[in-house]
């Protein structure tokens, strides 16, 4: 069986590390290590993860350039074959690291997608065409729902400090444009993925920064410049709430 790394990236996270932690130590196959990059937290962060025990955990302590960056640290360290990211607020279900070793092994894929639950419902792999939704046309979720081979950074190479937001969608996307990846959509639901960071809360970055990823990486540049507009449209209530909470906050 493949060796498996999680990677989280942390910063002041200390409420949310005890669910997650609790997450991993209920695996059903605990061979796995568990690397955290903190980007120099001031909470209680550091020395609840100091005390974790029943783990194979590494801490790397340093200031950094956001979570991608972390991320990059992390991947750098990990020493797995595979890694799936998990932020501080997420969870893996009991079954999850098993069922991922055992898809990578039986099916040699470069990316193992599962189910992932919301409060919004469950996301599932592959539903939709990548002009469409990105990354989302290969994988249910970068975070939680996916085991990354982590020879694919030798090719592709890391997460952008391009796309402070969505790099995982640049990275993800190139990766599985690819012809020759290999790409196993699993039958379980992984664990639950909560909607609180960036990526949920800065609806405009967010969306610019998708349309960014997809003017680079698909073909139709003209169709992706339409596809932005009636997002804008679509979301544009939403859009103009965010604004005011914005303007009341200064």
């Amino acid at each position: 069986m493949p060796k498996i790394s999680i990677i989280t990236a942390t910063y002041n996270a200390a409420q949310h590390l005890p669910r997650l932690v609790e997450s991993l130590l209920k695996q059903s196959d605990s061979d796995f290590e568990w690397v955290v990059a903190d980007g120099g937290s001031n909470d209680e962060t550091l020395a609840y993860l100091q005390g974790v025990v029943g783990l194979n955990l590494l801490l790397s302590e340093q200031k950094d350039f956001g979570i991608y960056d972390a991320l990059n640290r992390a991947i750098a360290l990990c020493s797995g074959e595979y890694y799936i990211v998990l932020g501080a607020d997420d969870r893996l279900y009991p079954h999850a690291i098993q069922a991922f070793k055992e898809a990578a092994s039986q099916y040699a894929a470069d990316i193992v997608t599962a189910s992932v639950e919301t409060e919004y419902g469950l996301l599932k792999p592959g539903t939709s065409k990548p002009c469409l939704r990105g990354q989302l046309a290969y994988i249910s979720q970068h975070s939680v729902g996916t085991l990354i081979k982590k020879s694919l950074h030798q090719r592709f190479g890391y997460y952008s400090r391009r796309f402070p937001i969505a790099a995982d969608h640049y990275f993800i996307k190139r990766v599985c444009d690819a012809s020759d990846t290999v790409i196993h959509s699993a039958d379980f639901v992984a664990g639950y993925y909560p909607t609180t960071g960036v990526s949920g809360v800065d609806l405009p970055g967010s969306m610019t920064e998708f349309f960014r990823v997809q003017l680079e990486t698909e073909r139709n540049a003209a169709l992706q410049v339409l596809l932005f507009l009636l997002r804008l449209i679509r979301y544009a209530p939403s859009l103009i709430r965010y604004a005011k909470r914005k303007n009341n906050n200064f």
